[in-house]
C-alpha cells in the first residue's frame, strides 16, 4: 500500500499544512484528470453532492449540465464517438442512475466508450429501501460491459483506473461504477487495487495461414465486395486509411453499414452506398451476387443481412472483427481473423499489395454494377409544390460540401434519408444510433460533440417525433454556448412506423400520426434558440443556408410531404434480391 503522503501531491484538495487527506470523491476527480479526462455530462443530487462538491474545488474538469440523465449519456457519446476518448457521466442514485438506462443500452449496442458514475446510498442503507436507493448493479448488469460497486475508499484511484481502460479496450462499450456517497466522504488514506477489475483479454495474434487464405481469397475473387462497419470506424483513423487502401488496391466495390459510414470516403469510384434494409439497390445486390464477401469490422446485423437463408449465397466470407464472439455468431465465418481492425488490415493489406491482384479480372463484375448503379435507385421528384424529404437532405448535403461537419441523427425515417444523401469524407463525422435506435439521441449527441469541437459545424437531423424524446436540452445547449443547427424532417408522422403501417399493415395507421404538434419555431425561441420555419420548396437553399451561417444555434423546421415512404427498402424477412423501389408497391 501506498501511504497518504502520496495523496498529497496527487489530490489538489489536500491540506498538507493541516495533514488532511483527500476523501473518496476528490481522489475520483483526480484520478479522471489525471488519466486525460477534461469534460463530464451530468446532473447532480443527493447522492453524488459530495462528488459534486469535489468538482466544485477543480476548474480543470469541465461539467456540462443537461436536462435530463438520458441526454447525459448520449452527450457523452456524441463526445466520445466524434473525439474516440471515453466519454464520462456523473449521475445520482435511484431515478438518476435508472433514467440512463437508455443511454447506457445505446452505447452498448453501437460499442461506444462511456464511464457512468452513479451515486449511491451510504454502504449502511445499502438493502433498506432508503431514499432514492435501487440496485444499480442489476439494473445495469446486461447494458454495460462492466458494472462495479466500490466498497473501499482506498479502491477509488484503481476502480476508476480499470474502469476507463475497460471502456475503451477491446470491443469498446459502457462501464459503471456505483459509489456509495459515505464512501465519497471517506477520507482516503491508503490506495490498493480494484479486486473485482476485470482480466482484459490477451493479445491475439493472427494466424498466419489465414491471412495467407485471406489474402490470396482476396486476389482471386472474380465478384468480391468489401463490407465494413462501425467497428472500423472505432479503431482509429488509421484502420480506415488502411481500408481505404484495400479498397483501392483491390479495385473491389465497397459498402458500409449504418455505423460504418464515414470510413471510406463517399468520393470514391468505389463506393456503393450504405447496404442494408435502406441501403442502395447496387450495394444490396452486389452483396446477393458476389463470390467474396470482405467484412471488416462489422457484425452481419440483422438490418444488414435480412433473409440469412438468401444471404450472400454464392460468397466465401471473410470476416475480421476484435470481439471473438461476434465472428462467426450470425453469419459463419470461412476465413476468421480475430484482431483490431488496424492490426489485422496492415498485415492482410502488405500481402494483398505482395500479390499485386490484376484489376481487369473484376472487369464484368464492374459492368453489372454499373448496370445496377444506372438504375438510381435514390433518384426522387423534387417538385415545386411540396418539399420532399430526399430534397431537403440533397440540399443540406450541398450546403454542408467543404465544412467538415459532425452530423448527428435521431432515429426513423429522416435517419435513413440522412445516410443515403449525405456524403461523409471521413470517420467519426456521423453520429446515429444503431443496434438500439434510440429516439431522443440526436440533439444530445450533437450538443456533446459540439462541446468536443467547439469551432465545428454540428447540425442534428430529427423527425418531429424523435426530437419531442429529449426537446429540454435546447436549454443545455443555451447554457453551454453550443451552437448546435437542428434540421427537422417534420411530416406530422411517426414516419417509418407509419411507412411499416402502410406497406405491411394493410394502411391500418394505429396511432402513428400525432395531432397535438407544437410550434416547434415558438418552443426553440422560448429556450434562446433562433428559429425558423420552411413550408415551400422554393425557399429552403435559403433557409438552409440561413441556419447554417448563424453564429448560434438554430431550429430550422421544415415541413415536409407527409406521406412519402423510404426507398430502397428490403421488405422484413425478404432477401436482399427483393429490395423494393420506389413505385413497387404500387404495382
Amino acid at each position: 500500500m501506498n501511504k497518504v503522503a502520496d495523496f498529497r501531491t496527487f489530490s489538489a484538495v489536500a491540506d498538507p499544512e493541516a495533514n488532511v487527506c483527500p476523501n473518496g470523491a476528490a481522489v475520483l476527480i483526480q484520478t479522471l484528470l489525471a488519466l486525460g479526462v477534461d469534460t463530464v455530462f451530468g446532473y447532480p443530487g443527493g447522492a453524488v453532492l459530495p462528488l459534486y462538491d469535489a468538482l466544485h474545488a477543480e476548474p480543470r474538469l469541465r461539467h456540462v449540465l443537461v436536462r435530463h440523465e438520458q441526454a447525459a449519456v448520449h452527450a457523452a457519446q456524441g463526445y466520445a464517438r466524434s473525439t474516440g476518448k471515453v466519454g464520462v457521466v456523473f449521475v445520482t442514485s435511484g431515478p438518476g442512475m435508472s433514467n440512463t438506462t437508455t443511454g447506457l443500452l445505446d452505447a452498448m449496442c453501437d460499442s461506444v466508450p462511456v464511464l457512468c458514475v452513479s451515486g449511491q446510498v451510504a454502504t449502511s442503507l445499502i438493502g433498506t429501501d432508503a431514499f432514492q436507493e435501487c440496485d444499480a448493479l442489476g439494473i445495469s448488469r446486461t447494458i454495460t460491459k462492466w458494472n462495479v460497486q466500490i466498497r473501499k475508499s482506498s479502491q477509488v484511484e484503481a476502480t476508476v483506473r480499470a474502469a476507463l481502460a475497460f471502456a475503451k479496450g477491446g470491443r469498446p462499450g459502457p462501464v459503471l461504477i456505483d459509489f456509495p456517497k459515505d464512501l465519497q466522504l471517506a477520507p482516503v488514506t491508503a490506495t490498493e487495487g480494484c479486486v473485482d477489475a476485470p482480466v482484459p483479454p490477451a493479445a491475439r495474434s493472427v494466424h498466419e495461414g489465414l491471412l495467407a487464405d485471406a489474402a490470396e481469397a482476396i486476389c482471386e475473387a472474380k465478384r468480391p465486395v468489401i463490407y465494413g462497419g462501425g467497428g472500423l470506424v472505432n479503431s482509429g483513423a488509421g484502420a480506415c486509411a488502411l481500408f481505404a487502401r484495400l479498397v483501392d488496391v483491390s479495385n473491389a466495390p465497397c459498402t458500409l453499414t449504418l455505423m460504418g459510414l464515414g470510413a471510406l470516403p463517399a468520393s470514391r469510384p468505389q463506393w456503393l452506398g450504405m447496404l442494408g434494409m435502406h441501403g442502395t439497390l447496387e450495394a444490396n445486390l452486389a452483396m446477393h451476387h458476389a463470390d467474396l464477401v470482405i467484412c471488416i469490422g462489422a457484425r452481419f446485423d440483422d438490418r444488414v443481412t435480412s433473409r440469412l437463408a438468401d444471404f450472400c449465397p454464392h460468397a466465401k466470407i471473410l470476416h475480421v472483427d476484435i470481439d471473438p464472439t461476434s465472428v462467426s455468431k450470425i453469419v459463419k465465418a470461412d476465413i476468421p481473423l480475430v484482431g483490431d481492425c488496424a492490426e489485422v488490415l496492415a498485415a492482410l493489406l502488405a500481402r494483398v499489395e505482395h500479390r499485386q491482384p490484376q484489376a481487369d479480372r473484376l472487369n464484368d463484375w464492374w459492368r453489372q454494377i454499373d448496370g445496377w448503379r444506372a438504375r438510381q435507385s435514390l433518384a426522387f421528384e423534387d417538385t415545386p409544390d411540396a418539399i420532399a424529404p430526399q430534397a431537403l437532405m440533397s440540399q443540406l448535403q450541398t450546403q454542408l460540401e467543404g465544412r467538415d461537419a459532425i452530423v448527428s441523427t435521431d432515429v426513423g425515417q429522416h435517419q435513413m434519408w440522412a445516410a443515403q444523401y449525405l456524403k461523409f469524407e471521413q470517420p467519426m463525422r456521423w453520429l446515429t444510433s444503431g443496434g438500439a435506435g434510440t429516439m431522443g439521441y440526436g440533439l444530445p449527441a450533437a450538443i456533446g460533440a459540439q462541446i468536443a469541437h467547439p469551432d465545428r459545424t454540428v447540425v442534428c437531423v430529427s423527425g418531429d417525433a424523435s426530437i419531442l424524446m429529449n426537446i429540454q436540452e435546447l436549454s443545455t445547449a443555451m447554457q453551454h454556448r453550443t451552437p448546435v443547427k437542428v434540421i427537422l424532417s417534420n411530416n406530422g408522422y411517426m414516419g417509418m412506423v407509419r411507412q411499416w403501417q402502410e406497406l405491411i399493415h394493410g394502411g391500418r395507421y394505429s396511432h402513428s400520426y400525432t395531432e397535438a404538434l407544437p410550434d416547434f419555431v415558438a418552443v426553440a425561441r422560448g429556450f434562446g434558440w433562433q428559429a425558423r420555419t420552411v413550408n415551400r420548396r422554393e425557399d429552403l437553399d435559403a433557409a438552409i443556408a440561413e441556419c447554417l451561417a448563424s453564429d448560434g444555434p438554430y431550429f430550422l423546421d421544415v415541413h415536409v410531404a407527409a406521406e412519402e415512404n423510404c426507398f430502397p427498402m428490403i421488405p422484413a424477412g425478404a432477401g436482399h434480391h427483393e429490395v423494393m423501389l420506389a413505385g413497387d408497391h404500387k404495382k
